[in-house]
């Protein structure tokens, strides 16, 4: 197939070399004219995914339009809180193109209406046909051909799914479908804000005891809030909730997790150093859009709000765990 990826950060990239890999047709079309250039001429990108040569087949483009001539599939890399703009940019060209389907590979909320990344591009593509592609999937990994294992979420033809699961999937990458696309989108929105909290727990020296509990918990408010959000609950124990949540609870690359542990031992710090950072620490933000969303809807999320306050209010990291140590008893279920 022919694939165009919009967006050249470490996700954006490990895509682009995977389908390559496949024998696709890829054409990779950064934010900024400047990392199109160095990106066509180093054929690294230096900034985000550093040590994993771009094939030469990959091309590099910059106008919408030139390079959706063709285009089969449209991949949309950018951070949450870029997508917004892109899609004013793209959304004419992509509109009058002849792909087929448009995949996000975007994790978060906005942050003005709440919408998930998909509700977005249907409002922006019109009838094209739009998915997620998500799951445990750290992009070093995806670019060194490490087996991986992901989910591709959407209510579209039946079909068409079974063939851009085909498209996506190799000897290295296996794609799921699902049609809960609702349920798939909050998970990887959801799994980044409590891979914070595995960080704090990391950070305070709570031990595994602790760090097992948090996440055994959190894993239960994504469900419940899930649900409660139109998903299914048994979503959020496949790739798209379960499986990105420990991978990014437990990554020594996870820039959530890592954000955690810096706020467990200098919170004043770690919230500065954000506005610094390359990439983006979705968990930080999707604490913000989801904490608002629980309470739009009235639903009891008591984790969410703990983080929340840690990262917005600030709540003393130790007080939070003591708060949730000692909340009502209750069953389990």
């Amino acid at each position: 197939m022919n694939c165009v990826i919009f967006g050249a950060g470490g996700w954006g990239t490990a895509m682009a070399i995977h389908l390559a890999r496949q024998g696709h047709t890829v054409t990779l079309v950064p934010r900024r004219a400047e990392q199109a250039l160095a990106l066509a001429t180093t054929r690294e990108n230096r900034d985000y995914l550093p040590g994993h040569r771009l094939d030469e087949s990959i091309q590099i483009g910059l106008e919408p339009a030139p390079a959706l001539m063709d285009a089969d599939l449209v991949f949309l890399a950018c951070p949450s809180k870029g997508l917004p703009e892109l899609l004013r940019v793209i959304g004419p060209a992509v509109r009058s193109s002849e792909a087929r389907m448009a995949i996000s590979l975007c994790k978060g909320l906005d942050l003005e209406t709440l919408r998930r990344p998909s509700e977005l591009m249907a409002a922006a593509f019109g009838a094209l046909p739009v998915a997620t592609l998500s799951g445990p999937s750290n992009a070093d990994e995806v670019a060194d051909g490490l087996p991986t294992a992901l989910v591709l979420a959407a209510q579209a033809d039946e079909a068409l799914m079974r063939e851009v699961q085909a498209a996506v999937s190799g000897p290295t990458l296996r794609a799921y479908t699902s049609s809960d696309l609702i349920g798939v989108e909050l998970g990887g929105t959801l799994k980044n804000v409590y891979a914070l909290g595995a960080g704090l727990c990391d950070g305070l020296g709570l031990g595994s005891n602790a760090k097992a509990a948090m996440l055994t918990r959190s894993l239960q408010e994504m469900a419940r809030l899930g649900e409660a959000l139109g998903a299914r609950a048994e979503t959020f124990l496949g790739l798209g909730g379960v499986g990105d949540l420990m991978a990014t609870a437990h990554g020594a690359w996870s820039r959530n997790r890592s954000l955690g542990e810096q706020l467990a031992k200098d919170p004043k710090g770690a919230l500065a150093a954000l506005a610094s950072r390359k990439e983006a620490v979705e968990g930080h933000r999707a604490a913000e859009s989801l904490f608002r969303l629980a309470r739009q809807r009235g639903l009891d999320a008591p984790i969410l709000a703990c983080l929340h306050a840690i990262l917005y209010e600030g709540l003393d990291p130790r007080a939070g765990v003591f708060a949730l140590m000692t909340r009502d008893l209750r069953a389990e279920a």
